[in-house]
Parts: C-alpha cells; sequence; structure tokens
C-alpha cells in the first residue's frame, strides 16, 4: 500500500515549501543567538531553545492549513495523529546544539511516511543554503541536481558518519569507534544526524552508523540514502516510529563491512543484515 503520485506530489511539493519557510525562520534566530531562551531537556548535551519550539510551530501550521488529516509527529511537540494514514515526521533544527553553539551543522529535516514507508525526505541546511530533497520513485536531489551515494569507496577509504549519544553506554560508543579505526576506517561527526544522512545520500561520507536515533532524526535522510541508490536497515522495525532504533546505512558495497564491524564491536545486527 503506497500514496499514489498525486499525493505524495503534492506533499512533496509542500515539504521543500515548509522547509525554506521553516529554514529561513531558524536562520533568523541563529543569527541572534544571544537573545534566545533555552532549556536543559535531559541533561547538558540535551537542549532546546524557543528557535526549536517556534520553527515547530510554524511547520504544524502549514501542514495542518494544507492536509488537516494528516498527522504529524515532532521532537519538541510529540504525535497528533490523523485520519488520513499520512504521518509528517519532523526536527525543527536537528542539530541544536550545534545550533546553540554558533556552528553551522544544523538543518530542517522533515519526512513524510505512509504504511510504514518514508515516502518523501525533505533536509535543507540554511548556512550553506544546501536543499536535499526527494521522493520515492521520483530520486534524490541536492540544490536541484541529481545525486547518489559513494560508488565505489568502503569503510577503509571512506569516511563514516557516526552518531553518540547519552542514551548509550559510553564503553559501547566507544568499542565501535575502536573497532572501526582498527579496521583502517574513520569515522565523522558534526552533531545532526539528519545532516550526515544526507550526505550519506549525496556520496560526501560513505556510510552511517548510530546505535539509538529518533525517527524525527533520520527518516528523511533514509529516505534521500534509498532514492540516491543506497541501503538502509529496517529502522522503523518494532516501535521505531515512537521509541527509535539502530539506523545502519549507505552505499551498497559498504554493507557486509559494516556489519563485520558491529558483530566485532559485539553490537546487535538483527535488523541490519
Amino acid at each position: 500500500m503506497t500514496l499514489s503520485i498525486e499525493d505524495r506530489t503534492a506533499r512533496f511539493t509542500l515539504a521543500q515549501e515548509i522547509a525554506r519557510e521553516a529554514g529561513a525562520l531558524a536562520l533568523g534566530y541563529f543569527e541572534r543567538l544571544s537573545t534566545l531562551a533555552v532549556e536543559f531537556k535531559h541533561g547538558g548535551q540535551d537542549v532546546v531553545s524557543i528557535a526549536d519550539r517556534e520553527v515547530e510551530v510554524l511547520i504544524r501550521a502549514r501542514i495542518a492549513e494544507a492536509f488537516p488529516e494528516d498527522g504529524v509527529l515532532g521532537e519538541e511537540d510529540g504525535l497528533v495523529e490523523g485520519k488520513s494514514g499520512v504521518l509528517w515526521v519532523v526536527d525543527p533544527i536537528d542539530g541544536t546544539s550545534p545550533f546553540l553553539n554558533g556552528l553551522s551543522h544544523w538543518c530542517v529535516s522533515i519526512a513524510v511516511a505512509f504504511a510504514g514507508e518514508a515516502e518523501i525526505g525533505v533536509i535543507y541546511a540554511p548556512v550553506s543554503d544546501e536543499f536535499f530533497a526527494g521522493a520515492r520513485g521520483l530520486g534524490a536531489f541536492l540544490n536541484g541536481a541529481p545525486i547518489a551515494v559513494a560508488p565505489t569507496r568502503s569503510i577503509e577509504d571512506g569516511l563514516l558518519g557516526f552518531g553518540s549519544n547519552h542514551r548509550i553506554p559510553p564503553e559501547d560508543v566507544g568499542r565501535f569507534v575502536t573497532v572501526l579505526l582498527e579496521a583502517g576506517g574513520m569515522f565523522y561527526r558534526n552533531g545532526s544526524g539528519a545532516l550526515m544522512l544526507a550526505y550519506v545520500a549525496c556520496g560526501r561520507l560513505v556510510g552511517y552508523y548510530e546505535q539509538h536515533i529518533n525517527s524525527w532524526d533520520c527518516l528523511a535522510g533514509l529516505c534521500l540514502i534509498k532514492e540516491a541508490g543506497g541501503w538502509h536497515n529496517d529502522f522503523l522495525a518494532g516501535e521505531g516510529m515512537l521509541e527509535g532504533n539502530r539506523i545502519a546505512g549507505g552505499a551498497p558495497q559498504m554493507k557486509a563491512g559494516l556489519v563485520a564491524l558491529l558483530e566485532k564491536a559485539g553490537a546487535s545486527t538483527e535488523t541490519i543484515a
């Protein structure tokens, strides 16, 4: 069961419009960081600002205006169920910590899911003005030009995007980094899972792994990777949409190498291999 091409195209157009509007609003806040009110959610590294909240308000309002029967799942205000079966999954500012520290690696991430599949993925990085957009069967694009995952590189000669957070025991994080480096690989981390996934889709990174990530951080990026010719694990297995899950994906030729690393690090490959 999939969305009709008409329904997908209409929402793809809207998602791109909203991402640009949301990005402009977020960029305005970024340019006046000293005025922002900041809250700590679960610890010193888990923060939210008025910018996150106001950008999500904008996104939700635009969706409700155009498709009032669609559901929305957002990082800041949770799940509002709809009647159409379509679910928008949004992160108003992915990379809040870089954002609040004046770094450029943050983005607006908007995905549309239907019947357990990511149908649309849009990621906009306003500081660099890089706009990633993809939809099932329509391909993936960066600023309007088609993109593809890295065609030949592997663990040994490419950069692997790597995410970590305080939900995961530090020893698990260290164990994976150790086996990656021992295998001749190198990790890349910028604080935004969505943006690193977009980098996989356009071939800058050979793949991405994180032991636990939330759906609003990654669903748009997973759509982009698939449309760019890559692969990813079954992130939505179990309660992945609402509770998050392990994530792995990248160019087709590096799947076996990543699975081998995870096995050596003692990590589960249940939803990957």
